[in-house]
């Protein structure tokens, strides 16, 4: 398994990965990870020659007065269990390499976002849809992994890979519950 932290080695990779006609399986998380996360990894690793997944606490999806610094982070044994689950690339980039100092460009999804959390918590979705078009971009996922349990997140980037023409195929996964 490899560790990548900056948009120049996820580019390089996955347009080499591209070239070899591999196809790239990729699961987005925020790190922390837990029986759902790793259930995504085992279901996209059956459809995908490599698979990438991306641990990125994302700044843009906290408002005002949720805590990003609080939110939960185990380094050490993100990277076991990705070992133990095979992934072969861990892209995880420092803040500063993905939204530059002057950046002024978002994605943002106004029809199925505006509802339901996106209601409570309105920048949300901006910060989600703007990391995964991101991500996307550097990763060029042939297939995605999300979980069934963020049920409107995943309505919500089905409709952004359909509106951006991003080829993608979503693959959904079960709620997986810790015991």
């Amino acid at each position: 398994m490899e560790v990548l932290s900056t948009v120049s080695e996820i580019q390089a990779l996955s347009l080499r990965l591209q070239k070899e006609g591999k196809t790239i399986g990729f699961v987005p998380t925020m790190g922390y990870l837990h029986e759902g996360h790793l259930s995504l990894i085992d279901l996209i690793r059956e459809r995908s020659d490599v698979l990438i997944l991306s641990i990125f606490v994302n700044p843009t999806q906290f408002g005002l007065g949720e805590d990003l610094e609080k939110y939960p982070r185990d380094w050490e044994r993100d990277l076991q269990l990705c070992r133990e689950r095979k992934v072969d690339y861990v892209f995880a980039p420092h803040a500063d390499e993905i939204y530059l100092s002057d950046a002024s460009t978002y994605v943002s999804e106004e029809g199925v976002s505006s509802g339901l959390c996106g209601q409570a918590r309105p920048t949300h979705f901006k910060g989600v849809t703007t990391i995964c078009a991101k991500l996307f971009n550097l990763c060029r996922p042939t297939y995605l992994a999300l979980g069934q349990k963020d049920a409107q997140q995943v309505v919500v980037l089905k409709r952004m890979i359909r509106d951006l023409h991003f080829p993608i195929e979503v693959v959904i996964g079960p709620t997986i519950r810790e015991a």
